[in-house]
């Protein structure tokens, strides 16, 4: 018999976004407990964590689009951009077709969307060509053998060899550039994250769940926008796995950055640097109501890594908090001691 299985925190991201929640991210613990927290990457408020088993209890009673889009609406305010419009189409659709599945509602669109999301590949694909004029001429045939065997792909309707975008990203790194060709290898490997996902295109979120379930598709709108531990350096780069190396961010935030170098992502994301502020004002908010006990400096910790690891390009104000670093070190010195004592 197939039964229905609810989706705890612990592995919730790791199963739906390959994003870990425990073990080299548990020291940002403290950080999955704040709530009304802006995202820094993508400028939307965090569904938090406790909001998870509630959402998968009413999943389970979903039964029609209707019911799909009444629970969705509690969080709509929380959806990205992507997921927004999505939902914003199932709002239609359920008005007209209460009773109906949502996916049938994705099926009458994909012959569309699949048309305009290969439009939408080539026009990314278009933009990697010409950046290769910038190469020597050996190097720029390499990748446009790459570049032509993705419109091939894109255009061929054979299921079992599809375009896949990570494949093409990582084929890039098989072209080895001249020392003065790396900086535009990277310009194009930077311009190639811009291929459309279904967390960048509505018409990749539905080419991708035409064929999924109602379930599937529900839960996919609603998990890009629940919380996520982010290291600010990568751990590929070096980055600790400290508080201090940690954002609280959007799943979707969190995926789409990868391993990028932060001022990659912001080029992605032009808005992060105020997006960065608005976080950390509400983070300092937390904390001036009694949250993030014991990381009074976690504000100053993130301050320089942000300003270090985006390379001067976000630079944010702690004016309005109530500590200073040395009175903030002295809170935490005070919580540490008494936690020790408590523990004796």
């Amino acid at each position: 018999m197939k039964r229905n299985i609810i989706i705890n925190e612990e592995n919730y991201l790791k199963l739906y976004y390959d994003i870990p929640f425990e073990g080299s991210t548990s020291a940002g613990k403290p950080l999955r407990r704040l709530r009304n927290i802006t995202c820094p990457y993508r400028g939307i408020k965090i569904i938090p964590g406790t909001a998870l088993k509630p959402f998968e209890r009413g999943l389970l009673n979903c039964k029609c689009a209707q019911d799909g889009v009444a629970l969705l609406s509690d969080y709509a305010d929380n959806l990205l951009p992507t997921e927004k419009s999505i939902y914003a189409i199932l709002c239609d659709f359920s008005k007209l077709n209460p009773n109906d599945n949502i996916q049938n509602c994705l099926q009458m669109l994909y012959t569309n969307s699949l048309t305009r999301l290969k439009l939408e590949e080539f026009c990314v694909l278009d933009e990697v060509d010409n950046l290769s004029c910038k190469l020597s001429p050996s190097t720029a045939l390499k990748l446009r053998e790459k570049t032509t065997q993705c419109r091939q792909l894109i255009l061929s309707d054979n299921k079992k060899d599809s375009f896949k975008r990570k494949a093409f990203l990582s084929s890039l790194d098989e072209i080895s550039p001249k020392d003065n060709e790396k900086e535009i290898i990277g310009d194009i490997k930077n311009k190639a994250l811009f291929l459309p996902t279904s967390g960048s295109s509505k018409n990749a979120f539905i080419v991708k769940y035409a064929s999924r379930t109602q379930t599937e598709t529900i839960r996919r709108l609603f998990i890009a926008s629940t919380g996520s531990i982010e290291h600010i350096v990568p751990q590929s780069m070096g980055g600790l796995n400290t508080i201090g190396n940690f954002l609280w961010t959007t799943a979707s935030g969190n995926r789409f950055r990868e391993n990028m170098p932060l001022p990659w992502y912001i080029k992605r994301f032009p808005k992060i640097p105020n997006y960065a502020q608005l976080y950390i004002d509400d983070v300092i908010s937390e904390i001036h109501n009694g949250k993030l006990e014991g990381n009074e400096t976690y504000p100053y910790k993130v301050k320089q890594k942000l300003l270090s690891a985006s390379e001067g390009r976000i630079l944010i104000s702690l004016a309005g908090y109530m500590y200073s670093e040395e009175e903030a070190a002295q809170k935490e010195k005070e919580f540490h001691y008494r936690w020790e004592k408590y523990k004796k």
